[in-house]
């Protein structure tokens, strides 16, 4: 299949996709739902997982554990793209991302079969289970690493010219759509194994009992086996798949790297631009992109206190409404430009989240909207006894009278101020004037019923809160209202993600383009984006307001807007085949 390098001419016409043309979209973007899916599986289920593979651990620390084993996929994300990059450029596109995706695919899937810590305990061997869990973790990080550069790639070196955009943005699209489907999985499943199996009462270590759902016995591993229908399809697919052409070309030349690692990272003019897409474009996109769907479902469940039903469904509904943005904003970059799109959506966002975010609360939950607005809160401290609550992986303890009473406070969404006093002070907070002290054995429950009486709502209970009964229960003023906003988050992110592939391939020559693509795109994502709900929530407690978080992405948003504003050229136009 030979690639057109030609920018069509103003006002021709743009021919449809070929057959072959789809075949290679469909290939490569099944790796993108598998990426997704499992990222959204895993974080969702993450206090099941642990309870099966840290149950000889208390709930806190098990807990624990598994955010850890979450975060190994994060960090080991970078490396993947090292690793596979270099494969791609020396081995070829093809098989290199055909690789990652029968390593990422059969992690998953094997997560579905693994026995539980309980299960292999009995035969003296339950370390095993959360080991052979923390190794499957990183298989899937260092295979997700290289598989979105692989699919990238791949998709714009066969793309007819001036429709890069276009044709990359059914990758962005699927990511979306893969976390879509593992929400519809796991409320399906949820819902059906309930409903039709019994619960199990369990003994825990301190002897108290405790009855878990047939889903948190057994169900959730249901949504982990499903995938290897993913894996089937998307192997059988790229089976038949040719190398690019761009590849091919540069090989039967003799041009390809020797050694592309060094080729682009080790010689300036390489790594500049490497670094620049970092800074001026992925970094900006990855905050945007977490906002819009993760730290929104956050915002919703930890701090408005909506039900994690009712918040999958609201995210679900504007997933369905703002995803063909990706296509609309892909295509659109193809006749305007990457930079105009992509910075834009950066700047709009970083100038609107406040106040969509007020929105959200007001109609989300009314009556906590206006308590923060109407009932004085103040916590008396001495401010060097406070800690910055960044707890990435909830492995830190913050044990301060203030930490305390600052962590209580951000977990009730409380609004309040700090009045600072001198060392040695003891630590009061205060609720309309009336004090509570930190070193009071009662405080973590007088508290939450001074809250109440002074008008906040209760954790349980509040009637104002958003509240779907069922998928389709969204026809009411306050429900669609909340759809809507979040709906415009996702379209923020449809603005920086759709075109963002394109622009990164573009940015790239062929010779060093896997290896060098995929690392700026993985480090922002995977650690500017997945740092963003501890830094922001950090950022809140440390404050007292719950909106304080957001200045995390808007200033990187803001930086990204300026950098690729002054340091990142257009691309659209680019001959990829140099």
């Amino acid at each position: 299949m030979a690639v057109a390098t030609a920018v069509p001419r103003s006002g021709e016409a743009v021919r449809p996709m070929t057959a072959g043309e789809k075949k290679v979209i469909l290939a490569s973007s099944l790796g993108t739902v598998f990426e997704w899916y499992d990222f959204y599986l895993y974080g969702s289920l993450a206090a099941i997982i642990g309870a099966q593979f840290f149950s000889a651990y208390p709930e806190a620390t098990r807990n624990i554990f598994a955010l850890l084993a979450f975060a190994a996929g994060f960090l080991v994300r970078p490396f993947g793209a090292l690793v596979f990059g270099r494969l791609g450029d020396m081995v070829g596109r093809k098989y290199t991302f055909l690789v990652t995706i029968l390593i990422m695919g059969i992690s998953t899937f094997a997560v579905g079969l693994l026995p539980s810590y309980t299960t292999l305990n009995a035969y003296g061997i339950g370390w095993v289970a959360p080991v052979t869990l923390l190794v499957l973790r990183m298989l899937q990080g260092l295979a997700l690493g290289g598989e979105y550069g692989g699919a990238a790639v791949y998709v714009a070196e066969h793309a007819p010219a001036g429709r890069r955009g276009f044709y990359t943005a059914f990758i962005q699209t699927t990511a979306t759509l893969g976390l879509l489907l593992s929400l519809i999985i796991i409320l399906s499943t949820q819902g059906y194994v309930n409903s039709a199996y019994p619960g199990t009462t369990v003994t825990n270590p301190d002897g108290t009992t405790t009855t878990l759902t047939a889903f948190q016995v057994w169900g959730w591993r249901i949504p982990f086996l499903v995938s290897v229908a993913l894996l089937a399809i998307s192997v059988w697919i790229r089976l038949q798949m040719q190398e690019s052409p761009a590849f091919k070309k540069m090989k039967e030349e003799g041009t390809h790297s020797k050694a592309p690692l060094s080729e682009a990272f080790g010689q300036w003019k390489n790594a500049k631009w490497a670094l620049l897409a970092l800074l001026g474009l992925t970094a900006g996109q990855a905050v945007v992109w977490y906002t819009g769907q993760f730290y929104a479902l956050f915002f919703l469940q930890s701090i408005l206190k909506v039900d994690q039903f009712t918040a999958n469904v609201m995210i679900a509904w504007s997933l369905i409404l703002g995803t063909a943005g990706f296509l609309i904003f892909g295509s659109l970059s193809d006749r305007i430009g990457r930079k105009p799109i992509i910075l834009g959506g950066c700047l709009i966002a970083a100038l609107t989240y406040f106040p969509l975010f007020n929105m959200l609360t007001a109609n989300a939950n009314p009556a906590l909207h206006a308590a923060q607005a109407s009932v004085p809160v103040v916590v008396k401290t001495n401010p060097d006894d406070c800690s910055f609550q960044f707890n990435p992986v909830g492995t830190a303890k913050f044990t301060k009278e203030c930490d305390v009473a600052k962590a209580l406070l951000a977990r009730s969404a409380v609004a309040y101020r700090t009045d600072p006093q001198p060392k040695g002070t003891p630590t009061v907070v205060s609720i309309n004037g009336k004090d509570f002290a930190v070193a009071d054995p009662a405080f973590a429950k007088a508290v939450p019923a001074a809250l109440t009486e002074a008008g906040y709502p209760p954790a349980s209970g509040n009637p104002t809160v958003i509240k779907a009964a069922n998928p389709i229960d969204i026809f009411t003023g306050q429900k669609l209202a909340v759809i809507g906003i979040l709906t415009i988050l996702v379209v923020y992110v449809t603005m920086v993600y759709g075109p963002i592939a394109a622009a990164l391939v573009e940015l790239f020559p062929t010779r060093i383009r896997y290896t060098s693509m995929s690392l700026p795109y993985h480090i922002g994502n995977g650690w500017f984006g997945g740092l963003l709900p501890a830094t922001s929530f950090a950022m809140v407690a440390q404050t007292g307001d719950i909106y304080y978080g957001l200045w995390y992405p808007i200033v990187i948003a803001l930086f990204t807007f300026v950098v690729g504003l002054i340091f990142i050229p257009e691309t659209k136009d680019r001959d990829i085949l140099a």
